[in-house]
Protein backbone atom coordinates (compact mmCIF):
# COMPACT_ATOMS: atom_id res chain seq x y z
CA UNK A 1 0.00 0.00 0.00
CA UNK A 2 1.26 3.47 -0.88
CA UNK A 3 1.99 5.87 1.97
CA UNK A 4 -0.51 8.68 2.44
CA UNK A 5 0.15 12.37 1.85
CA UNK A 6 -2.19 15.22 2.81
CA UNK A 7 -2.05 18.58 0.98
CA UNK A 8 -3.88 21.20 3.02
CA UNK A 9 -4.34 23.91 0.36
CA UNK A 10 -4.90 24.15 -3.40
CA UNK A 11 -1.93 23.25 -5.60
CA UNK A 12 -1.47 22.92 -9.33
CA UNK A 13 -2.75 19.55 -10.61
CA UNK A 14 0.75 18.66 -11.85
CA UNK A 15 1.95 18.59 -8.24
CA UNK A 16 -0.71 16.03 -7.32
CA UNK A 17 0.13 14.03 -10.42
CA UNK A 18 3.82 13.95 -9.44
CA UNK A 19 3.13 12.86 -5.86
CA UNK A 20 0.58 10.24 -6.94
CA UNK A 21 3.35 8.17 -8.53
CA UNK A 22 4.59 7.08 -5.10
CA UNK A 23 2.00 8.15 -2.53
CA UNK A 24 -1.76 8.26 -2.02
CA UNK A 25 -2.62 11.95 -2.18
CA UNK A 26 -5.44 13.53 -0.16
CA UNK A 27 -5.62 17.06 -1.59
CA UNK A 28 -7.72 20.11 -0.78
CA UNK A 29 -8.51 21.65 -4.16
CA UNK A 30 -11.32 23.92 -2.94
CA UNK A 31 -9.20 27.07 -2.28
CA UNK A 32 -10.85 27.17 1.15
CA UNK A 33 -8.74 26.89 4.31
CA UNK A 34 -9.34 23.66 6.21
CA UNK A 35 -9.79 24.05 9.98
CA UNK A 36 -7.12 22.66 12.29
CA UNK A 37 -9.41 19.88 13.53
CA UNK A 38 -10.25 18.74 10.01
CA UNK A 39 -6.58 18.60 9.02
CA UNK A 40 -5.84 16.40 12.04
CA UNK A 41 -8.75 14.14 11.11
CA UNK A 42 -7.49 13.45 7.58
CA UNK A 43 -3.81 13.25 8.65
CA UNK A 44 -4.18 10.67 11.47
CA UNK A 45 -2.84 7.85 9.31
CA UNK A 46 -0.71 9.94 6.92
CA UNK A 47 3.05 9.73 6.52
CA UNK A 48 3.48 13.17 4.94
CA UNK A 49 1.72 16.53 4.94
CA UNK A 50 2.25 19.60 2.76
CA UNK A 51 1.37 22.75 4.70
CA UNK A 52 0.92 26.42 3.86
CA UNK A 53 0.78 29.84 5.52
CA UNK A 54 -2.69 29.49 7.15
CA UNK A 55 -1.73 26.18 8.82
CA UNK A 56 -0.06 25.48 12.12
CA UNK A 57 1.66 22.34 13.38
CA UNK A 58 2.39 21.86 17.09
CA UNK A 59 3.15 19.01 19.46
CA UNK A 60 -0.53 18.23 20.04
CA UNK A 61 -1.06 17.86 16.28
CA UNK A 62 1.92 15.54 15.90
CA UNK A 63 0.89 13.38 18.85
CA UNK A 64 -2.47 12.76 17.13
CA UNK A 65 -0.79 11.95 13.81
CA UNK A 66 1.89 9.47 14.92
CA UNK A 67 2.66 8.12 11.45
CA UNK A 68 3.99 11.40 10.09
CA UNK A 69 7.53 11.36 8.75
CA UNK A 70 7.63 14.82 7.20
CA UNK A 71 5.92 18.19 7.45
CA UNK A 72 6.77 19.82 4.13
CA UNK A 73 6.07 23.55 4.23
CA UNK A 74 5.36 25.28 0.92
CA UNK A 75 6.64 28.56 2.32
CA UNK A 76 9.71 30.33 3.65
CA UNK A 77 8.87 31.96 7.00
CA UNK A 78 7.92 29.07 9.29
CA UNK A 79 7.05 30.74 12.61
CA UNK A 80 3.59 29.09 12.62
CA UNK A 81 5.23 25.67 12.92
CA UNK A 82 6.90 24.14 15.97
CA UNK A 83 10.13 22.78 14.53
CA UNK A 84 11.33 21.54 17.94
CA UNK A 85 8.12 19.52 18.32
CA UNK A 86 8.77 17.98 14.90
CA UNK A 87 12.25 16.97 16.02
CA UNK A 88 11.23 15.31 19.26
CA UNK A 89 8.42 13.50 17.43
CA UNK A 90 10.95 12.22 14.86
CA UNK A 91 9.44 14.22 12.01
CA UNK A 92 11.38 16.09 9.34
CA UNK A 93 10.40 19.73 8.80
CA UNK A 94 11.27 21.29 5.45
CA UNK A 95 10.62 24.63 3.81
CA UNK A 96 11.34 26.36 0.48
CA UNK A 97 14.13 28.90 1.01
CA UNK A 98 14.59 30.81 -2.24
CA UNK A 99 11.62 30.76 -4.60
CA UNK A 100 9.56 33.35 -2.71
CA UNK A 101 12.36 35.90 -2.52
CA UNK A 102 12.10 37.86 -5.78
CA UNK A 103 8.26 37.97 -5.99
CA UNK A 104 8.10 39.26 -2.41
CA UNK A 105 10.70 41.93 -3.13
CA UNK A 106 8.79 43.00 -6.25
CA UNK A 107 5.60 43.34 -4.23
CA UNK A 108 7.39 45.41 -1.58
CA UNK A 109 8.48 47.93 -4.20
CA UNK A 110 5.02 47.85 -5.78
CA UNK A 111 3.36 48.65 -2.45
CA UNK A 112 5.88 51.42 -1.81
CA UNK A 113 5.19 53.12 -5.14
CA UNK A 114 1.44 52.58 -4.91
CA UNK A 115 1.33 54.15 -1.45
CA UNK A 116 3.66 57.10 -2.00
CA UNK A 117 2.30 58.05 -5.44
CA UNK A 118 -1.36 57.99 -4.30
CA UNK A 119 -2.36 55.35 -6.85
CA UNK A 120 -5.23 54.03 -4.72
CA UNK A 121 -6.72 57.54 -4.31
CA UNK A 122 -6.16 58.38 -7.97
CA UNK A 123 -7.86 55.21 -9.12
CA UNK A 124 -10.85 56.02 -6.91
CA UNK A 125 -11.16 59.52 -8.39
CA UNK A 126 -11.18 58.18 -11.95
CA UNK A 127 -13.67 55.38 -11.21
CA UNK A 128 -15.98 57.76 -9.32
CA UNK A 129 -16.27 60.01 -12.38
CA UNK A 130 -14.47 62.88 -10.63
CA UNK A 131 -11.62 63.19 -13.15
CA UNK A 132 -12.12 66.08 -15.59
CA UNK A 133 -8.53 66.47 -16.70
CA UNK A 134 -5.26 67.32 -14.98
CA UNK A 135 -5.40 69.19 -11.68
CA UNK A 136 -2.57 69.97 -9.19
CA UNK A 137 -3.67 67.28 -6.75
CA UNK A 138 -2.37 64.08 -5.11
CA UNK A 139 1.25 65.16 -5.04
CA UNK A 140 3.25 62.35 -3.50
CA UNK A 141 6.83 61.30 -2.88
CA UNK A 142 9.11 59.79 -5.53
CA UNK A 143 11.94 57.32 -5.11
CA UNK A 144 14.56 59.38 -6.94
CA UNK A 145 17.02 60.97 -4.44
CA UNK A 146 15.15 59.44 -1.52
CA UNK A 147 16.44 57.22 1.29
CA UNK A 148 15.04 53.72 1.76
CA UNK A 149 15.66 51.85 5.00
CA UNK A 150 15.40 48.06 4.94
CA UNK A 151 14.92 46.29 8.26
CA UNK A 152 16.20 42.76 7.76
CA UNK A 153 18.93 42.12 5.21
CA UNK A 154 18.34 38.47 4.46
CA UNK A 155 17.51 37.15 1.00
CA UNK A 156 14.35 39.26 0.70
CA UNK A 157 16.08 42.39 1.98
CA UNK A 158 18.86 41.89 -0.55
CA UNK A 159 16.35 41.38 -3.34
CA UNK A 160 14.49 44.57 -2.36
CA UNK A 161 17.76 46.51 -2.45
CA UNK A 162 18.47 45.03 -5.87
CA UNK A 163 15.05 46.07 -7.17
CA UNK A 164 15.62 49.61 -5.89
CA UNK A 165 19.11 49.94 -7.33
CA UNK A 166 17.84 51.57 -10.52
CA UNK A 167 15.69 54.21 -8.80
CA UNK A 168 18.41 56.62 -7.65
CA UNK A 169 17.90 55.87 -3.97
CA UNK A 170 20.21 55.75 -0.99
CA UNK A 171 19.73 52.42 0.78
CA UNK A 172 20.20 51.92 4.52
CA UNK A 173 19.74 48.64 6.35
CA UNK A 174 19.82 47.11 9.81
CA UNK A 175 20.27 43.44 10.71
CA UNK A 176 22.17 41.66 13.51
CA UNK A 177 23.86 39.39 10.97
CA UNK A 178 23.20 40.49 7.38
CA UNK A 179 23.64 38.28 4.33
CA UNK A 180 24.93 40.81 1.83
CA UNK A 181 25.23 40.17 -1.88
CA UNK A 182 26.75 42.58 -4.38
CA UNK A 183 24.26 45.41 -4.76
CA UNK A 184 24.90 48.79 -6.34
CA UNK A 185 24.68 51.27 -4.72
CA UNK A 186 26.07 49.41 -1.70
CA UNK A 187 23.61 49.47 1.23
CA UNK A 188 24.85 51.29 4.32
CA UNK A 189 24.54 49.56 7.72
CA UNK A 190 23.06 51.68 10.53
CA UNK A 191 21.33 51.01 13.83
CA UNK A 192 17.53 50.85 13.88
CA UNK A 193 16.96 54.31 15.36
CA UNK A 194 19.15 55.99 12.75
CA UNK A 195 17.46 54.03 9.97
CA UNK A 196 14.06 55.16 11.17
CA UNK A 197 15.06 58.81 11.55
CA UNK A 198 16.87 59.10 8.19
CA UNK A 199 14.59 57.12 5.84
CA UNK A 200 11.86 58.41 3.57
CA UNK A 201 10.62 54.84 3.09
CA UNK A 202 10.98 52.04 5.65
CA UNK A 203 10.50 48.43 4.61
CA UNK A 204 10.10 45.71 7.24
CA UNK A 205 11.52 42.42 5.90
CA UNK A 206 12.03 40.46 9.11
CA UNK A 207 10.75 37.06 10.25
CA UNK A 208 8.63 36.77 13.38
CA UNK A 209 10.88 36.01 16.34
CA UNK A 210 10.55 36.92 20.03
CA UNK A 211 13.11 39.66 19.34
CA UNK A 212 11.14 41.10 16.40
CA UNK A 213 7.67 41.16 17.94
CA UNK A 214 6.48 44.78 17.69
CA UNK A 215 9.92 45.80 16.50
CA UNK A 216 8.10 48.83 15.11
CA UNK A 217 6.16 50.16 18.10
CA UNK A 218 4.90 53.51 19.38
CA UNK A 219 8.30 54.56 20.70
CA UNK A 220 10.15 53.75 17.47
CA UNK A 221 7.47 55.35 15.32
CA UNK A 222 8.42 58.53 17.14
CA UNK A 223 11.82 58.46 15.39
CA UNK A 224 10.24 58.45 11.93
CA UNK A 225 9.98 61.58 9.80
CA UNK A 226 6.40 62.81 9.48
CA UNK A 227 6.47 62.49 5.69
CA UNK A 228 7.88 58.94 5.72
CA UNK A 229 6.11 55.76 4.63
CA UNK A 230 6.18 52.33 6.29
CA UNK A 231 5.82 49.07 4.33
CA UNK A 232 5.58 45.62 5.96
CA UNK A 233 6.17 42.49 3.90
CA UNK A 234 7.92 40.50 6.66
CA UNK A 235 5.50 39.31 9.33
CA UNK A 236 2.46 41.09 10.72
CA UNK A 237 3.52 40.96 14.37
CA UNK A 238 6.80 42.73 13.64
CA UNK A 239 4.67 45.90 13.51
CA UNK A 240 2.31 47.11 16.24
CA UNK A 241 -0.74 47.84 14.11
CA UNK A 242 -2.50 49.83 16.85
CA UNK A 243 0.55 52.07 17.19
CA UNK A 244 0.66 52.57 13.42
CA UNK A 245 -3.03 53.52 13.42
CA UNK A 246 -2.34 56.15 16.06
CA UNK A 247 0.68 57.45 14.15
CA UNK A 248 -1.39 57.86 11.00
CA UNK A 249 -4.22 59.66 12.78
CA UNK A 250 -1.76 62.03 14.51
CA UNK A 251 0.11 62.62 11.21
CA UNK A 252 3.31 61.17 12.64
CA UNK A 253 3.41 58.81 9.64
CA UNK A 254 2.52 59.63 6.03
CA UNK A 255 1.24 56.17 5.09
CA UNK A 256 1.33 52.44 5.76
CA UNK A 257 1.24 49.50 3.36
CA UNK A 258 1.22 45.83 4.34
CA UNK A 259 0.96 42.38 2.83
CA UNK A 260 1.09 40.68 6.25
CA UNK A 261 -0.95 41.20 9.42
CA UNK A 262 -0.84 40.44 13.12
CA UNK A 263 -3.95 38.26 13.06
CA UNK A 264 -2.18 35.76 10.77
CA UNK A 265 0.51 34.86 13.29
CA UNK A 266 -0.73 31.64 14.86
CA UNK A 267 2.42 31.42 16.98
CA UNK A 268 1.01 34.30 19.05
CA UNK A 269 -1.65 33.16 21.53
CA UNK A 270 -2.74 36.81 21.95
CA UNK A 271 -2.96 37.63 18.25
CA UNK A 272 -5.82 39.97 17.31
CA UNK A 273 -8.82 38.61 15.46
CA UNK A 274 -8.58 41.05 12.56
CA UNK A 275 -6.74 44.07 11.21
CA UNK A 276 -7.09 47.20 13.33
CA UNK A 277 -10.30 49.02 12.34
CA UNK A 278 -8.60 52.40 12.08
CA UNK A 279 -6.10 51.00 9.58
CA UNK A 280 -8.88 49.59 7.42
CA UNK A 281 -10.72 52.92 7.48
CA UNK A 282 -7.67 55.07 6.78
CA UNK A 283 -7.12 56.57 3.33
CA UNK A 284 -3.38 56.48 4.06
CA UNK A 285 -3.12 52.69 3.90
CA UNK A 286 -2.83 50.09 1.15
CA UNK A 287 -3.19 46.38 1.85
CA UNK A 288 -2.76 43.18 -0.12
CA UNK A 289 -3.92 39.74 1.10
CA UNK A 290 -0.52 38.07 1.64
CA UNK A 291 0.36 38.13 -2.06
CA UNK A 292 4.15 38.12 -1.64
CA UNK A 293 4.62 34.89 -3.59
CA UNK A 294 1.38 35.06 -5.58
CA UNK A 295 2.94 34.61 -9.00
CA UNK A 296 1.46 31.58 -10.75
CA UNK A 297 4.76 30.06 -11.91
CA UNK A 298 6.32 30.76 -8.53
CA UNK A 299 3.53 29.04 -6.62
CA UNK A 300 3.82 26.03 -8.94
CA UNK A 301 7.56 25.83 -8.30
CA UNK A 302 7.13 26.23 -4.53
CA UNK A 303 4.58 23.41 -4.26
CA UNK A 304 6.67 21.20 -6.53
CA UNK A 305 9.76 21.77 -4.38
CA UNK A 306 7.71 20.86 -1.31
CA UNK A 307 6.60 17.72 -3.16
CA UNK A 308 10.23 16.78 -3.90
CA UNK A 309 11.00 17.11 -0.18
CA UNK A 310 8.16 14.66 0.53
CA UNK A 311 9.44 12.25 -2.08
CA UNK A 312 12.93 12.33 -0.56
CA UNK A 313 11.69 11.37 2.91
CA UNK A 314 9.20 8.75 1.75
CA UNK A 315 11.88 7.09 -0.37
CA UNK A 316 14.44 7.04 2.43
CA UNK A 317 16.58 10.06 1.52
CA UNK A 318 17.46 13.21 3.45
CA UNK A 319 15.28 16.08 2.18
CA UNK A 320 17.09 18.92 0.42
CA UNK A 321 15.53 21.79 2.37
CA UNK A 322 15.47 20.39 5.90
CA UNK A 323 15.21 22.88 8.76
CA UNK A 324 15.77 20.18 11.40
CA UNK A 325 17.38 16.75 11.59
CA UNK A 326 15.26 14.42 13.74
CA UNK A 327 17.93 11.74 13.43
CA UNK A 328 20.34 13.94 15.44
CA UNK A 329 18.02 15.71 17.87
CA UNK A 330 19.26 17.10 21.16
CA UNK A 331 16.83 18.60 23.71
CA UNK A 332 18.91 21.76 24.14
CA UNK A 333 17.98 22.71 20.55
CA UNK A 334 14.42 23.38 21.69
CA UNK A 335 15.03 26.97 22.77
CA UNK A 336 17.50 27.96 20.09
CA UNK A 337 16.58 31.28 18.45
CA UNK A 338 18.09 32.77 15.32
CA UNK A 339 20.26 35.79 16.05
CA UNK A 340 19.63 37.20 12.60
CA UNK A 341 16.66 38.14 10.45
CA UNK A 342 18.33 36.45 7.52
CA UNK A 343 16.11 33.39 7.05
CA UNK A 344 13.57 35.70 5.48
Amino acid sequence: MKPKTVITQWVHPEVIEFLSKFTQVIPNQTKDVLPYSRIIEITRDAQAIMVFMPDTIDDAFLKRCPGLKIVSAALKGYDNFDVAACSWNNVWFTMVPDLLTVPTAELAVGLLINLSRNIRSGDHIVRAGQFNGWRPVLYGKGLDRSTVGIIGMGRVGNAIAGCLSGFGTKILFTDPDPQLSEIYPTPEPVDLENLLSQSDFIIVATPYLPSTRHLINAERLGYIKKDAYLINIGRGSCVDEAAVANALSSKQLAGYAADVFEFEDWARPDRPKWIHDALIASEKTIFTPHLGSAVDKTRYDIAMQAAYNIKDVLTGRRPKNAVNDPTRWFPEQQNTELSSYAYL
